[in-house]
């Protein structure tokens, strides 16, 4: 293992050994794993041979047991608490809009964080639209993942919580943003400007026009788009959505 593959990560250890266990030498790797910036954890398993063993064999041991989970969820937490530190020294992170904010490419390792924040935004659209047809409101965590893969998609972080992201990919000389959202509690704080602003800005350079969509009822969003210089298209759509678009010509001359 190299520092830069364990930065910021927990390390626990399950030693065996005679009269001390193994914990002399658990003593000695902590000091040698501190030094690759993993971070030791307090919860250890020690195991003492004369007395785990029978016959060549480990006896069933209660506390040994307890003391494994104590470890494992330990190991949890501490990765959790860790995760913003780690996130934080990862290629392509940017600067977010809110003090203490980070902004990445999400993957489909990201699908269970997304999958909480479409459930959680979207129930204001199916509210003002009147209908819960709108698929970030049933996709499965598996169809999250996928897109994920395919889409490039930004989301802004903040101590671990996922606070908002805008998706964006090529059609043809089309760039085709979707799914932009921000958690209810900071709504009218500038994250959703800002999501949307980095999405227009990873558009080719040969691309001719944005397209999004968006409920046909859901004046601020509509409301927002147009102040950014969209235009709604005239036709409505039969699935209770309107679309819009914004002329990126101007930009090629």
């Amino acid at each position: 293992m190299t520092g830069a593959g364990g930065h910021k990560k927990p390390i626990g250890f399950v030693s065996y050994g005679h009269t001390s266990a193994g914990t002399r030498s658990v003593q000695h790797a902590k000091q040698v794993v501190t030094t690759l910036r993993l971070v030791p954890l307090g919860a250890t398993v020690a195991i003492r041979i004369g007395d785990a063993t029978e016959n060549g064999r480990q006896r069933p041991d209660t506390a040994h047991d307890t003391a494994a989970v104590d470890l494992l969820d330990e190991l949890v937490r501490v990765a959790h608490a860790l995760r913003p530190m780690r996130e934080r020294t990862r290629a392509g992170t940017l600067s977010g809009p809110l003090p203490g904010s980070y902004a990445r490419r999400l993957t489909p390792d990201d699908a269970p964080e997304v999958t909480v924040l479409q459930r959680c935004c979207w129930v204001d659209e199916a509210v003002v639209n009147d209908t819960i047809a709108i698929p970030a409101l049933h996709e499965s965590l598996e169809e999250v993942r996928d897109w994920l893969a395919t889409w490039h998609t930004t989301g802004i972080w903040r101590d671990g919580r996922l606070l908002g992201m805008v998706r964006a990919r090529r059609v043809d000389t089309d760039w085709h943003l979707g799914r932009l959202a921000v958690v209810p509690d900071l709504r009218g704080q500038g994250l959703g400007r800002w999501l949307l602003h980095t999405a227009e800005a990873a558009a080719q350079p040969d691309c001719r026009r944005i397209l999004l969509s968006t409920g046909a009822k859901s004046l601020r969003n509509i409301d927002l788009y147009h102040s950014e210089g969209y235009q709604s298209i005239p036709l409505p759509s039969p699935d209770g959505t309107t679309c819009l678009t914004k002329d990126l010509s101007a930009r090629q001359r």
